[in-house]
Order: C-alpha cells, then structure tokens, then sequence
C-alpha cells in the first residue's frame, strides 16, 4: 500500500487538518501489525525532549526544546499508552530526552503501572538517581532501568557529556538501583571512534563488578548536528573481540527474536556476575523482527526510529476524539512502519530529529 494522505474530518486546533496515514488493510483485526507482518508488542514512549547533558553523538549545545505547552500531557500519555495497550502493547519503555528532568514522572510511571503491562521500564541518563529519587520510581511500579555510561574516566566522560555528572555519580546511582531490587539493570555505551573506544573493555570490567548486563550500542545517524561519519562507528564485531581478549565470551544470541541486543556470558561466570550486549544496527541490522513502534514527546507517531515521516496524533487528543480514533489512527499508523531503516543503502536520509526528539 502506498503512502497516499487522507484528511482526517476533524480539524486540528493548530491551524488546517491534521494528516492521517492510510488506512491500514487489517483494522478490523486491533492489533499493531505493520504491512511487513511485524506485529508490534513494544511501546517506546517518550516524555520529554529536553536532557541535562548534550552528548557529542545526540545534541549540540545551542539545541532548543520545544514549549512545555507543545508536549502531551499526563493524561495524554496515559491515553495513548492505553490505547496501545488494548492493540496489544506488552511492554513500555518510558524515554525522552532525559525523562528523570520532567517533574511528573512518577504521576506518568503510576500511570502505565495501572496499565497491566507485564513490564515498565525507563531509560535514563543515571544524573539523577538519589535514593528517594528511586525509591519514588519503584513505589510508582517501576520495573527495571536502563542507565547510559558512555566512558569510565571523568575527563572522556565529561567530554562525551558535556555536563558536570561524573562516573562515579551515575555508577552510585546504579548501585543504588540494584540494592533497591529494580531488574535487570542494564547499561548502555554509545561506542564512537576516536572518542571512547578505549573504554569498551574497563566498561565490561564495571558489568562483572556489578553484576549488570553492559550493552554497547554503534553509533547511528541520530546526531542534531548531522555529522554522523560511518567511519567513526565501532562495529560490535570490533567490540566483542576486544571483550574476549581479556574476558572470553560464550555468546548466547538474542534473548527472544525481537531484542535488539545479541547476548553473551563471560566465559568464567564472572563472580559478580553480569553479562555482555552488542546492539549493531549499522553493521548487523535487526530490522527484519522489530516490534516496537515510538510515541514522540509531542505526540507524533514515529513507526521507526529512522522514519522521515511522523503522524501527529496530538491534534486528535485535544480535539475531542473517542478512543476508537484514537486506535485506528495508531493502528494506521503502525502499517506505514517501513522495512528497514537503510543506514546502508545508496541514498539513506537521516531522520530530521535527533534521538533527543524521538525519544530512545
């Protein structure tokens, strides 16, 4: 089916009618499934475009956020995420930008809590996990956190960030989430040439210690910048050697077919524990079993993290529409989920956002 526009009746407040997507074929069946086959179980929903640190690989320092009055509101969250749930949404990711820098996020955490979800989880950037900060976390129904570390020395990890956190600040952060029960615990690392290469294997040193999965991720064409430069990608082959070097790895594939990240133990069982994650989108692409669909913090649906076309489902929310419209917009939406995202194809166009305004 092609990517032909159809109006929607109802007016948007913003100014003209809002665009819809085609209307998908497989409506009547409510369930997210794309024109692929791809049946969508995982909701990425993002909160907020704004962060506390600028790192090299995502926003520049002079990014500007959109108005506080341009995000959806709690209650809007929690609309869509229902309705994504009730099309057979299993898991939601909370993301931003930095979703710890909105105020609500306990309100919007309790919120996908009352959902059902058999998981809730948050990605974070680990600045802002005090005890009582976490604690709020688990008692809103809190699952399991994902925390960024891009490097273990303070001056690489300041150069990264371009803010005042330091490693240590996010590595007590993570130990604090431990104790506290929050599982699994899992890191990420963006891994960029000529950047923080040299700390792939330390990094690995900090998952036997705390007995944590420590997934390195290859730097994609998400930049706010647009300088992203293939040569600068550290492919999670590249990696992995560099890990069964000094820590032999048995590699375990993926967790089901859907994860991004292939799985590996240390060979040894590590006496603290922990485990290894490579997620290559570059260089091994697992776009062919994706099931995740994103909700931007201004509320566009976004089938793929690459997608240059977004549907904004926001003027429905705030015109009035029942939550039929709601879903088949999404479910529309979702059959427009392309292939694959084409880093390596002869023409790719990186998407006009930066991961920052997509949400992770």
């Amino acid at each position: 089916m092609g990517l032909a526009l159809t109006v929607l009746p109802r007016a948007g407040r913003s100014g003209g009618p809002p665009q819809a997507p085609p209307i998908s074929p497989r409506r009547g069946e409510r369930r997210l499934v794309d024109s692929h086959g791809r049946t969508i179980r995982d909701l990425r929903l993002s909160i907020t475009d704004r962060c506390n640190f600028r790192c090299v690989y995502c926003m520049e320092p002079d990014v500007r956020f959109l108005p506080r009055e341009g995000l959806l509101t709690v209650d809007e969250l929690i609309r869509v995420a229902r309705a994504c749930v009730s099309l057979g949404a299993q898991k939601i990711r909370i993301t931003g930008g930095e979703p710890a820098v909105r105020p609500e996020l306990p309100e919007i955490i309790a919120g996908v809590a009352a959902l059902g979800v058999a998981d809730v989880a948050l990605t974070t950037n680990g600045s802002i996990m005090d005890a009582r900060t976490l604690a709020a976390w688990r008692e809103a129904g809190l699952t399991r956190i994902t925390i960024s570390i891009d490097s273990l020395d303070p001056g690489a990890f300041a150069r990264v960030t371009r803010s005042r956190t330091t490693p240590r600040d996010v590595i007590d952060g993570v130990r604090r989430a431990v104790a506290m029960g929050f599982h699994p615990v899992k890191l990420n690392a963006v891994i960029v040439r000529g950047l923080n290469e040299d700390q792939v294997v330390p990094l690995a040193a900090l998952a036997r210690d705390l007995g944590v999965e420590m997934r390195y991720i290859e730097f994609m064409p998400l930049d706010s910048a647009h300088a992203w430069d293939r040569s600068r990608v550290v492919p999670a082959a590249e990696i992995a050697a560099a890990i069964d070097r000094v820590y032999p790895l048995v590699p375990l594939g993926r967790h089901d077919v859907s994860s991004t990240a292939l799985d590996y133990a240390f060979a040894d069982g590590a006496p603290g524990g922990g485990r290894i994650g490579l997620i290559a989108p570059v260089t091994r692409p697992f776009c062919g079993a994706c099931s995740r669909l994103r909700i931007t913090a201004d509320g566009k649906v976004r089938p793929c993290l690459f997608s240059t076309r977004e549907w904004d489902l926001r003027p429905l929310l705030r015109d009035g529409c029942g939550d039929t419209e709601i879903e088949d917009f999404l479910l529309d939406a979702t059959w427009t989920k392309q292939a694959g995202h084409g880093i390596s194809a002869a023409g790719f166009e990186q998407p006009a956002r930066p991961m920052s305004a997509i949400g992770g």
